[in-house]
């Protein structure tokens, strides 16, 4: 399911980016919950750190589903960087922890989709059912998220990753 922003919220493009909010991004979550909620019902919410795992804990929360996961797949190492394939780092969620349920894999935007399709695949021998939700997607994206906020083709500054990393003023030993 795919909606698109409210026409009243301000997303302005900037440079060529879709610049997401943190007062958008609750108004994205809150919609997009809506739309999973009058069509799903998850067991569980794997969000896929690092970017999934603020739409993760807002979905958890939205939907009343307590049963919040993680798992770790690297795949972008800069801006339009990546590796050749996503590889999923330690600790992984225990295939037998899904056996059943119904999963709700959620993640901040499917570019290449590739990181979903990873997730999913991993999910695909034990889990009842699997879904996919995403704040954006790109045109580009190998698969279709089952639930879309917005469909872009920009690059998104999103406001947890936009600045860079604040440094430490404790000397490493």
């Amino acid at each position: 399911m795919d909606m698109q922003a409210p026409k009243d919220a301000v997303n302005p493009i900037v440079d060529g980016r879709e610049n997401l909010t943190y007062e958008l991004f609750g108004t994205a979550m809150r919609e997009l919950a809506q739309t999973i909620a009058d069509d799903y019902r998850p067991d569980l919410i794997l969000s896929i750190a690092r970017g999934g795992l603020l739409i993760g804990g807002a979905l958890g929360y939205a939907l009343d589903v307590k049963n919040v996961s993680v798992i770790n797949v690297e795949f972008y190492t800069g801006i339009n960087e990546r590796l050749e394939q996503p590889v999923m780092l330690p600790p992984t969620p225990k295939a037998i922890d899904l056996s059943g349920m119904k999963v709700l894999i959620a993640d901040d935007v499917a570019d290449t989709g590739e990181t979903l399709r990873l997730v999913q695949e991993y999910c695909k021998e034990t889990v009842a059912e699997s879904r996919t939700a995403v704040i954006y997607k790109k045109p580009h994206s190998v698969i279709e998220p089952d639930y879309v906020w917005k469909k872009t083709d920009q690059w998104i500054n999103f406001p947890w990753s936009v600045l860079p990393p604040v440094s430490s003023n404790i000397e490493k030993p």
